[in-house]
């Protein structure tokens, strides 16, 4: 490939070979049952188009919708046809159509904010893990908490949002670049803002409405293996949708009892819910750090957990010095040449712990020494959530307990891969 021609791969549009319906049929004792997938496709400057390509150029992909069939597996009825999310996105503008991370990141986004509800909320993804996810008492205000909690990672993402996208929040984001925005609607006058961004990708998915009715529904999950196999599984859920379904972090160990001597006050504990919804779609392995409705350091995809809670403690204090240095000299931290105001943030992000004081840190599964929760606690975490069931919890509890920290257990691990 010429040099020339680096650009132009990314420029790419495949035409897809994909059939434009498929059938996976699923037979055994409890008798026959088909699922029956329709592929889907745009019309855009008047030409029907499909995914433009998949994770990369050079790969075909297709977007497929289940039109008939269910199954019940293990007594879980899965979803049924009809309720569409992102498999029928309405491209409302597109400059190029969608791409396969468009449409996953955007996936990913709602599997987040399928249990946030509540309030107005934004979840910014960036190649299927979130940098930013924030609620407020407006949308314009969780956009701009969740796009300041990690400014450098948000270029170039997909922002999902659960409610109307109005003007205030629209003027938002057309201050920044980004890929995609998703919303189940947008009110007048946004398209227009939204226009000149010729390549953002708007999206309305009317059903995100409804997109509390999903949080306890189950989807089949399909895993390729190298050699055409595959995996199926169901998807996950998270027993844990209130304060109220948290666990008592108590251990036993050689004839001990342990228990953790602080309870979490009622901002903990929502603090603790925030970051455990949240945390249910991160890659695994995971460790992520909130305060009071917004992320203040994700770390993902680590192969140990001490590892994974440096990268986020890492993060915190990255991202706190570039929201200081953007927000006081319209640059980026790491742009910044005068070595004086450089020292002035730093020094700033030192004092204050990379904002993860009072913080609660979030894990998707057990700690299985005490080293990788003290990452947290030694910057001064306030309250640990985790799914409990190590051999070892005692050390965990016996760490919280020296820090004078809250911790409560979910009683489930939420791997994410």
């Amino acid at each position: 490939m010429e040099r020339n021609d680096f650009k132009t791969a990314y420029k790419t549009i495949m035409d897809d070979h994909f059939a434009s319906r498929m059938e996976i049929r699923f037979s055994g004792e409890a008798g026959e049952k088909t699922l029956v997938y329709e592929k889907m496709s745009w019309v855009i400057d008047g030409v029907n188009k499909g995914l433009r390509y998949g994770e990369n150029p050079g790969q075909e992909a297709a977007l497929y919708k289940l039109v008939n069939g269910n199954l019940q597996l293990g007594g879980v009825t899965t979803i049924q046809p009809g309720r569409y999310l992102t498999s029928e996105a309405e491209l409302l503008q597109s400059g190029k159509h969608p791409g396969k991370t468009n449409l996953t990141d955007v996936d990913n986004a709602l599997n987040i904010l399928r249990y946030l509800m509540d309030k107005p909320c934004c979840v910014i993804v960036k190649h299927n893990n979130p940098s930013g996810v924030a609620q407020a008492s407006t949308l314009a205000e969780s956009f701009h908490r969740a796009n300041m909690a990690d400014r450098v990672a948000a270029f170039g993402g997909a922002i999902v949002f659960n409610r109307e996208v109005d003007l205030a929040t629209a003027a938002l984001v057309a201050e920044n670049y980004a890929e995609v925005v998703a919303a189940p609607e947008f009110a007048p006058g946004v398209m227009e803002v939204f226009g000149r961004k010729k390549n953002l990708r708007v999206m309305r998915i009317g059903n995100i409405r409804n997109l509390a009715a999903f949080a306890g529904q189950t989807v089949l999950d399909f895993k390729a293996l190298i050699d055409g196999g595959l995996v199926a599984q169901t998807s996950f859920v998270s027993r844990v949708r209130s304060t109220t379904d948290f666990l008592a972090a108590t251990a036993s160990w050689k004839g001990k009892e342990y228990k953790v001597n602080r309870p979490p006050t009622p901002q903990e504990n929502e603090d603790m819910l925030f970051g455990w919804l949240i945390e249910c779609g991160v890659s695994s392995n995971s460790v992520i750090f909130v305060k009071d409705g917004v992320t203040v350091g994700i770390g993902t995809g680590e192969q140990d957990r001490v590892g994974v809670a440096e990268i986020a403690r890492d993060k915190a204090y990255r991202k706190l010095a570039d929201r200081i240095c953007w927000e006081q000299h319209k640059v980026p931290y790491n742009s910044l040449s005068d070595a004086a105001q450089k020292a002035e943030i730093d020094a700033e992000v030192a004092r204050r712990k990379g904002g993860i004081p009072g913080c609660a840190m979030v894990s998707d599964a057990f700690f299985p020494f005490r080293d990788g929760i003290e990452v947290g606690l030694r910057e001064g975490v306030a309250a640990v959530v985790q799914p409990g069931g190590s051999d070892r919890d005692f050390e965990s509890i016996e760490a919280c307990n020296e820090f004078g920290a809250a911790m409560v257990f979910t009683g489930q691990r939420c791997f994410k891969h």
